[in-house]
């Protein structure tokens, strides 16, 4: 057929341009939707980056077995003193006596460990770790050292924080730290929620702990007998230079910088310290 300039069969010419143009058109269009849901999903991005940020706002958590690595923030601990002496709780030891220990003395590694109750990152370390340093404490390869700190009265406001660790310290003066340390983050508000501000919470999550919710610990928590001594160890926490809870020392060695750490290599590492 002839399609020439001027013959019946013209039109086509201006069919197929017309057809071409629509192909063009729906390939811009295709493109622009595609731009378009690219920023949306720049945008769904950054909101959530910024909300994981927001959620964490004082907490860093680095070990990637627990939940990946969060924004760090050195936190903003105001610092502020209660009158009374410092009471250090039984049993406390290095500097000032701001250690409480968990384990046997003579063990070869030390697990370093700074921690504040009301810091979600805390709390999922503590339910990824807890079972194997339980195991290595208990067996006598390691001892753990805990180190209370107060960052998110701080920052988010409250008492929360300095109330659950003079708690946590009354508890170390009739020898259960470790099983109302447990409770605690087993128990742990939101947040933002400074639940643990009220000492009546605090005593009532005492009875989960064979024999701790006597008339002494109460007397300690509502007292604020530690209380003092929280703020120390929170000052030394400030001036130790810490990117931000938990900070973990295996040995004095930062195991947040390894990013491969997982439960069974700091297994790993104590035993081969123990068996060395």
């Amino acid at each position: 057929m002839d399609l020439g300039p001027g013959r019946r069969g013209a039109p086509p010419r201006f069919v197929l341009r017309d057809v071409s143009d629509k192909n063009r058109q729906g390939k811009r269009t295709a493109r622009e939707r595609l731009a378009e849901e690219r920023e949306k999903q720049k945008s769904v991005e950054k909101r959530r980056r910024v909300l994981i940020v927001g959620a964490s706002v004082v907490c860093v958590l680095g070990l990637a077995a627990v939940i990946g690595v969060v924004a760090a923030n050195t936190g903003k601990d105001d610092g502020s003193k209660s009158a009374g002496p410092v009471v250090v709780p039984s049993g406390a030891l290095g500097k000032d006596g701001l250690a409480i220990p968990v384990g046997r003395e003579s063990a070869k590694s030390t697990l370093t460990v700074w921690e504040d109750f009301r810091c979600p990152a805390c709390k999922a370390f503590e339910t990824v770790y807890r079972p194997t340093i339980h195991e290595l404490t208990d067996s006598g390869q390691l001892k753990a050292e805990y180190h209370l700190a107060t960052i998110i009265d701080g920052n988010a406001g409250g008492t929360g924080s300095r109330n659950a660790a003079n708690a946590a310290a009354c508890a170390q003066d009739v020898g259960k730290f470790t099983a109302y340390h447990d409770v605690l983050y087993d128990n742990q508000p939101a947040e933002t929620d400074d639940g643990y501000a009220e000492n009546s919470k605090l005593i009532e999550l005492a009875g989960k702990v064979d024999g701790l919710d006597t008339p002494a610990f109460r007397t300690c928590v509502e007292k604020g007998t530690h209380s003092s001594w929280v703020e120390k160890s929170a000052a030394a926490f400030r001036k130790g230079g810490f990117r931000g809870t938990p900070t973990v020392l295996l040995d004095g060695r930062n195991i947040y910088q390894d990013q491969t750490m997982t439960p069974a290599k700091l297994k790993q590492l104590v035993q081969q310290a123990d068996n060395g």
